[in-house]
């Protein structure tokens, strides 16, 4: 639970506050009194009667009545302090600094278990235990350093971490990023990061309260309370990014089929966020880059263009934005020339616009100007000014400050020279200002919000799949299973194909038998090519049990007596064979998250490049087109060197019914279609794998 008196308390103590501000206890007492409190600040310590110009209690029997209570003590002692300050003195609100709790010992465990019954008794609120505090425009209740400037239009950040959160602050201070919050929940025992985004989702103001949230997380405890707030926030206006460290476990363990060799509890992340909105990141850079460009205009198009007097950094930043699906079109034409007559011989115009090393401040003014208002396939400008020794950079970032005001197109500030221009910067982010220092960094933060779609909507669509016939079969599956004593088995060919076409997926006419006679009855029928494939083992590629191209009957019969003495064999499944782009698609279920829906190309390549995206089911359309437009393969999709593409919409639809039939049934556990065939106009499952457990 998050209160009043946790983010407004009226009275805070520190208890364990001292006069060494190299320990925390000191150290926080400063932040406080530097942060200038509104409130009453009281601190308990048993040695000292002073601490930094405070008076001190020297137990927490003596205090008063006090709102938040700061602890920075041993841990033994923590509970016994909770309790009386909340049962005698009306404290409903905790922030626990102090660590050897849960995240060290059992018997640590047990003590953190004390402190959240007694707040749980009380209605008291409860950050941490093992954090570094919280800091908000009203109380500065942290013990580290930097101290961010802070808005109601600055950032809200909520670390799984202190001091990776410490770290991201550095990060971000030093491009201009300001915060209207920091959250450090530490081991999170009763307010966790989805408990501070339901917070937040709750008592959103679009007119007062921060729209970005930046998000470094260890664990995700309830999956769908992150994806409900997160999702919800971004429908209202806000723009969240995050990391999540610990996601690179292997996905290879125990695995038995594609899906489960290549799905891993990073592909389940990957989809929750793509599924909630939340922009993706990997470093501390990269998330306070992101959190920069969210504070803005939002990028309208794709189209940039670069203004610069090295042209080093602006080549570089040219293609850091075109890998990542950006454009920095040709500028030409008679604006171009002109444009190029105002500045001094040498310059280029045609994007990137180079205005050499002795370009001065109201040159890049006019470069800017000529971006903003006659070149309209433009739809943001990156302008790249550093120090080459030549020119008066505060003029210069003068004329920068005055145009980012000024413009309607966003301008992305890349200012270099940290270390020989440091005032020159400093001075321009004290005007409210953010700088990209790096280009690349800048491009591939670009890139990866471009890619990351709108939050999925919450209403599930059935889109025709038959919900009754799909619980019908995967009940009579389940008792199968019961019958023969097993807790988990594939599904037969038969019943793969029942539960396919139960949600409307083409399937490739086939036909399994034990008889000869039959599969060739069927052959005749169908017509050749034929495929051959042995029914039994899983892998059948392994055990030499797939034929491609026969096309007679007497081929047909000698790979039928050649598959059915294979080890395992139980039958032979022949397959009209067809031609197109092979595509995979799988699914893994994963506790916590549901089934993790995987899509790329099949074949092979699912094992070799293992180029998948993945998705969080049930999906949308919008996430279908997402997840395969994301593939690093997807110029093979979309046809190239004059091979058609395939119907990319019968490939999403596909996507869409199979995460819906997963989504009733969660019985499950991983699933191939490898391949499906596609071509222009239709997309047709080959050969699909189900994993079920009862």
């Amino acid at each position: 639970m998050i209160n009043r008196e946790l983010l407004e308390p009226q009275s805070i103590v520190i208890v364990g506050g001292s006069n060494n501000q190299h320990k925390p206890g000191g150290a926080i007492v400063r932040n406080i009194l530097k942060g200038n409190y509104q409130g009453t600040l009281r601190i308990v310590n048993p040695k000292e009667d002073e601490v930094q110009g405070v008076k001190v209690f020297h137990d927490v029997k003596e205090l008063p009545p006090t709102e938040l209570a700061v602890l920075v003590i041993p841990a033994k002692l923590c509970p016994d302090a909770v309790e009386i300050l909340a049962r005698d003195k009306q404290t409903r609100a905790f922030i626990i600094i102090s660590a050897g709790f849960g995240e060290e010992t059992e018997a640590g465990a047990l003590l953190e278990q004390k402190i959240l019954d007694s707040c749980e008794k009380y209605g008291a609120a409860l950050i941490g235990p093992n954090c570094i505090g919280l800091l908000n425009r009203h109380h500065h209740s942290v013990f580290t350093k930097p101290i961010p400037n802070l808005n109601p239009q600055g950032v809200d950040f909520v670390s799984g971490s202190g001091a990776t959160a410490v770290f991201i602050l550095e990060s971000a201070v030093i491009k201009g990023l300001q915060f209207n919050s920091v959250w450090s929940i530490g081991n999170g025992k009763q307010i966790g990061i989805e408990d501070v985004l339901q917070y937040m989702d709750e008592h959103f103001n679009p007119e007062r309260d921060s729209k970005v949230k930046l998000l470094y997380i260890e664990n995700i405890s309830n999956p769908d309370k992150l994806l409900f707030h997160a999702g919800s926030l971004i429908r209202k206006g806000c723009r969240i990014a995050a990391i999540k460290a610990g996601s690179s476990e292997s996905g290879s363990r125990a695995a038995s089929s594609h899906t489960g060799a290549i799905a891993s509890s990073d592909s389940a992340v990957e989809a929750l966020f793509r599924k909630a909105g939340i922009v993706r990141c990997f470093s501390r850079e990269e998330l306070t880059t992101v959190g920069c460009i969210f504070t803005l205009p939002a990028l309208k198009g794709r189209n940039f263009a670069i203004v610069t007097h090295a042209g080093g950094p602006g080549v570089m930043l040219t293609d850091a934005l075109s890998k990542g699906g950006l454009n920095v079109p040709k500028i030409e034409g008679p604006k171009a020339e002109e444009l190029k007559s105002q500045l001094f011989p040498g310059s280029a115009v045609a994007n990137p616009i180079d205005i050499l090393a002795t370009g001065t401040g109201p040159q890049l003014g006019i470069a800017i100007d000529y971006c903003e208002h006659h070149f309209e396939d433009i739809d943001a400008i990156a302008v790249i000014y550093g120090t080459p020794g030549l020119t008066q950079l505060y003029e210069a970032y003068d004329v920068l400050h005055k145009k980012i005001m000024e413009c309607k197109k966003p301008i992305f500030p890349v200012l270099p020279s940290l270390h020989t221009a440091g005032p020159e910067v400093e001075e321009f982010l004290k005007r409210g200002h953010v700088n990209f220092s790096d280009e690349v960094t800048l491009a591939t933060a670009l890139s990866q919000i471009m890619r990351t779609p709108q939050p999925a909507p919450p209403e599930l669509e059935l889109y025709g799949v038959d919900v009754p016939k799909i619980r019908e079969i995967i009940y009579r599956e389940t008792n199968r299973l019961k019958f023969e004593g097993i807790e988990s088995g594939y599904l037969a060919p038969d019943a793969v194909r029942e539960l396919l076409s139960c949600a409307g997926i083409p399937l490739v006419p086939e036909k399994v038998s034990t008889s000869k006679e039959e599969l060739i009855a069927f052959a005749d029928r169908v017509g050749y090519p034929v495929v051959a494939k042995v029914v039994g083992p899983v892998h059948k590629s392994d055990v030499g049990g797939v034929t491609l191209n026969i096309r007679t009957a007497e081929h047909l019969a000698m790979e039928f007596n050649r598959m059915m003495a294979i080890q395992d064999a139980s039958g032979v499944m022949v397959q009209k064979m067809l031609k197109g782009t092979e595509l995979f698609i799988g699914a893994k279920y994963e506790e916590r998250f549901g089934h993790v829906v995987l899509c790329g190309l099949g074949g092979i390549f699912v094992e070799v490049l293992k180029d998948v995206s993945s998705g969080l089911a049930p999906l949308s359309y919008a996430e279908a087109y997402s997840m395969i437009h994301s593939l690093r393969g997807y110029k093979i999709l979309k046809g190239t060197r004059g091979q058609k593409g395939i119907n990319e919409q019968k490939y999403a639809e596909i996507i869409v019914r199979l995460s819906t039939l997963l989504r009733f049934a969660t019985e499950i556990k991983e699933m191939d279609i490898n391949p499906l065939l596609a071509d222009g106009n239709d997309v047709v499952a080959v050969d699909a794998r189900i994993l079920i457990e009862r």
